[in-house]
């Protein structure tokens, strides 16, 4: 075979396909023509916050694992091994801290957009930063979630490239328009089960093909692809277990912590326990997702050995070889190729539908309602739709600045959320774990963090391209064209750490760094840049913060260590729980008057979460 486009769909995975479309789009007019109708912004964005755990733990999973993930993973564990199935490690931190600090403290506020937090906590000009930071960083990983699919689309079929691309958004942006957020939220699970089934099929008959379970492993070995753990601590490196499973943890907190697409979706759910519970189900959700994508990058290896599709020419891209794979060795069976293609496109669909949402909420919540607090409800819903569906054709023109790139797709969107999602983690972790933090100090950390995003981003491209420029001169190769040197350009500014460079000391060392510790590093620079700048600024006083906004991390435990560590203290005559309660009065300057220097309701804000109840209970006995 010369090439994917000489493969063809069959009528049977044309109509697997066509019912994909069809079917998400009958959700959204569903939704549109049911219940409330979404004539309220509380239905159009926050599904009149009535979502079930289930439904809203396959969304939360839905809305990043996008088409990237589908075709990048396998083509990365295809390419250099399974060192990046660590990144599975993350997921319990990752999960672990939104379910038990960020959920309890935006549900309790009452919040629509995470970003009115930011409000409440510091100022208007931290909500507005924030909000603008958010956009910014959806909008440029809508085009890389659009235009995937569509290439994949477009090598299978021989589909025109940006017809696909229209049509992609286009309907994602009507269904996403018209049902609102329960129409995302039940898409999203629809999606997942076809993208689960896509993946699934193709694993098994792969494994049939290259000769069962037996030989693929043999096969895998043999050619080094299982990886042991690396524990090189270099953060050059671009994946070693380190790397991984804690640099990840920050990239998972980003998405699942402070990304308003989740926020959102946590906000949606009946109660809090709700919400808890869904964060919970997310982890076996993302598990198999991840060992999905893992094997079929194994299976790949074991059907075509060290004859790479790429080193042959057969694709330009590794991000084709997925579907190079499916379309070669898979395609006598009737309708799996449609299939696969379908699982590409629900995963591409759930991703840039819930950033359309999102995109809508924040800007309704955090521009026009405070502009305009008078507007009626009919003209807020109308506006939130006309939002959605503006958003869309701008993701929609996103997508050409993608097809620029010629890179890892995967490496790409994530690298953008590193250098984007780091500095809004850092700005959250601020105000939530840090009460002296203020306005000031959170607006120069945010800027510092971004500044030091783009500073290590850019600097990485400018000591690459200079490696690249020598090697293609030594080459006698080197890219004169201006479409080449834009495509170089592109791909070196997204994919940082990527080029390999021999021994890189000082800066050099330092623009090297991993893509995968962005997050840490640059929501670590907000953090510290924040609390030096408050410092200096005057700290925010105790009275001056709004009650729940402030995650007692300190005093909580201090509170729990005191209760292993002391158990009889201040035993005397009272009873078990009065001794605890009194515990509790004492660390807040309830007990002794002398240390009481601040009102009830100051007191009551720095309560660990979860004893205020307990506190309110004892009082009115």
């Amino acid at each position: 075979m010369d090439g994917i486009g000489q493969k063809y769909f069959t009528p049977i995975d044309f109509v697997l396909f066509a019912l994909l479309l069809v079917a998400s789009m009958a959700i959204g007019l569903y939704y549109a023509l049911s219940g409330g109708r979404q004539k309220t912004t509380q239905e159009f964005l926050l599904a009149d916050r009535s979502m079930s755990c289930l439904p809203l733990s396959l969304s939360l999973m839905a809305s990043f694992q996008s088409a990237v993930a589908i075709v990048g993973t396998p083509a990365e564990i295809y390419t250099n091994g399974t060192q990046y199935w660590f990144i599975g490690c993350a997921y319990i931190l990752g999960l672990l801290i939104p379910a038990h600090i960020f959920i309890p403290v935006f549900y309790r506020l009452h919040l629509t957009s995470a970003y009115q937090y930011l409000e409440l906590r510091f100022s208007k000009p931290v909500r507005i930063c924030g909000t603008m930071t958010f956009i910014f960083q959806m909008v440029i990983y809508m085009g890389v979630g659009i235009y995937t699919p569509a290439l994949a689309l477009n090598a299978v079929t021989g589909f025109h490239l940006w017809g696909t691309v229209l049509a992609t958004g286009l309907v994602c942006t009507i269904y996403t328009a018209l049902g609102g957020l329960k129409a995302v939220i039940w898409t999203d699970v629809f999606q997942t089960v076809v993208m689960f089934a896509g993946q699934l099929a193709v694993v098994i008959v792969g494994v049939q093909q290259a000769g069962g379970i037996s030989e693929v492993w043999r096969k895998v070995t043999e050619g080094g692809l299982i990886s042991g753990i690396d524990l090189n601590p270099d953060p050059t490196v671009r994946h070693t277990f380190w790397t991984l499973a804690f640099g990840g943890v920050f990239l998972m907190l980003s998405l699942y912590g402070v990304n308003q697409a989740q926020v959102q979706r946590y906000l949606s759910s009946r109660t809090e326990k709700e919400a808890v519970m869904s964060c919970y189900m997310v982890f076996p959700c993302l598990q198999v997702a991840l060992g999905l994508s893992c094997l079929m990058g194994l299976v790949m290896f074991a059907c075509y050995g060290g004859n790479s599709p790429l080193d042959k020419q057969y694709v330009t891209s590794k991000d084709q070889m997925v579907l190079y794979f499916v379309m070669d060795m898979l395609q006598d069976i009737p309708g799996l190729p449609g299939l696969f293609v379908a699982c590409l496109f629900s995963a591409s669909l759930s991703t840039i539908s819930s950033a359309f949402n999102s995109l809508a909420t924040v800007t309704m919540e955090d521009f026009i309602k405070p502009q305009y607090p008078a507007i009626s409800e009919a003209r807020a819903t109308l506006l939130s739709k006309i939002l959605a569906f503006s958003y869309g054709l701008l993701c929609l023109a996103m997508a050409y600045a993608v097809h620029l790139m010629n890179s890892s797709v995967l490496q790409a969107s994530l690298s953008i959320f590193g250098m984007v999602g780091g500095p809004l983690l850092g700005l959250f972790c601020l105000g939530i774990f840090f009460p002296s933090a203020n306005s000031t100090g959170a607006v120069t950390g945010l800027i510092a963090g971004l500044i030091m995003a783009f500073w290590v981003g850019i600097g990485g491209f400018v000591a690459q391209m200079s490696s690249v420029a020598i090697d293609h001169s030594h080459n006698g190769t080197y890219p004169v064209s201006t479409e080449n040197m834009t495509l170089t350009t592109m791909t070196l500014i997204l994919t940082p750490g990527t080029a390999k460079m021999s021994k890189p000391i000082g800066l050099h060392g330092f623009y090297s760094l991993s893509y995968m510790w962005y997050s840490a590093l640059n929501s670590t620079v907000v953090v510290f840049i924040g609390l030096l700048v408050s410092l200096i600024t005057g700290p925010m006083k105790r009275r001056d913060l709004t009650a729940g906004t402030v995650y007692p991390l300190l005093d909580k435990m201090r509170f729990f260590l005191q209760i292993l560590l002391k158990p009889k203290l201040c035993c005397g005559s009272l009873p078990k729980h009065r001794q605890i309660t009194t515990n509790c009065e004492e660390m807040n300057g309830v007990a002794n008057p002398e240390k009481n220097t601040g009102t009830e309701e100051e007191r009551e804000t720095f309560l660990p979460l979860g004893q205020r109840s307990y506190l309110e209970k004892e009082t009115s006995v």
